[in-house]
């Protein structure tokens, strides 16, 4: 006797899968690509515009049969701009260095950059061109450089600087200052977000909280977990990130010998403080 067929379940399929959680709206994480829009927020923008459409050719049909309507006189009609410039001396004056959070960093970025250590030597990145790095340069060491381009574009990068040195047998330091136009004034603070929303994960960042920077209002530095393969040196690295104003740091130092906290704190202190 014949059977009725029976359609398969599919291989691993969760029994059940958790719906939508009410109000949540997913934000894409460091290095992760923005989610793709739906079809229901396509249909919703659709249905806005045909509203808008309506809504406008119903306000041009009542206007039509109103009669026009004399707009008030300005309440200032004298207000015009002077032909002439205001003669010398008479000129507003400009923002001390003091009052003027740009005058450090409007000039060589690269000034602002920590010295290199007595006894220290160069290190030159390699993608750093005389202590200069552009954007396409400066996204190369990341996870997902293409979308990370296009993350700081929008951002409003403007430039950024490095510096690089090594001591001792095997240990370097990395330091990065990341730009962003004055018109986008959270560009700083939104990439050193990004950056620090990962670092306490195992897998891409330090594992652990970190310590706060003294000086930064939301700026940390973390010890990762020493890295060990068989046939090679252990790998320690120290990570601190931090802004101030439009100008994102973050330093690394790498070594095979265990780092400091102290090491690390020092840095980003003094970092914080050039700027």
């Amino acid at each position: 006797m014949a059977t009725a067929a029976v359609e398969p379940e599919p291989v691993g399929a969760p029994e059940s899968l958790p719906g939508p959680v009410p109000g949540f709206v997913p934000v894409p994480g460091p290095g992760r690509p923005p989610r793709r829009r739906g079809r229901t927020t396509l249909l919703i923008a659709a249905a806005a515009v045909l509203g808008v459409v309506a809504g406008t050719a119903t306000g041009y049909a009542v206007q039509a049969d109103r009669a026009p309507t004399p707009l008030p006189a300005l309440a200032q009609p004298g207000l015009a701009y002077p032909a002439k410039s205001l003669p010398a001396g008479k000129e507003a004056e400009p923002l001390s260095a003091e009052e003027d959070s740009r005058v450090k960093t409007d000039g060589d970025l690269r000034k602002l950059l920590l010295p290199r250590p007595s006894g220290a030597r160069e290190s030159v990145l390699t993608w750093a061109s005389d202590g200069w790095l552009s954007l396409d340069a400066y996204v190369r060491d990341f996870d997902e450089p293409d979308y990370m381009f296009e993350d700081l574009a929008g951002k409003g990068f403007r430039r950024a600087a490095s510096a690089s040195w090594e001591q001792g047998e095997y240990r370097e330091t990395n330091i990065f200052l990341v730009q962003f136009r004055a018109d986008w004034s959270l560009g700083a603070p939104e990439h050193a977000e990004g950056q620090l929303a990962y670092m306490p994960e195992e897998e891409d960042g330090a594992g652990n909280p970190g310590d706060p920077v003294k000086g930064s209002s939301n700026g940390r530095y973390y010890l990762y977990k020493v890295e060990r393969e068989a046939g090679y040196l252990p790998q320690y690295r120290a990570r601190a990130i931090a802004h101030r104003g439009d100008v994102m740091l973050d330093i690394n130092i790498f070594d095979t010998e265990p780092i400091s906290k102290k090491d690390i704190r020092m840095l980003a202190e003094r970092q914080l403080e050039r700027l």
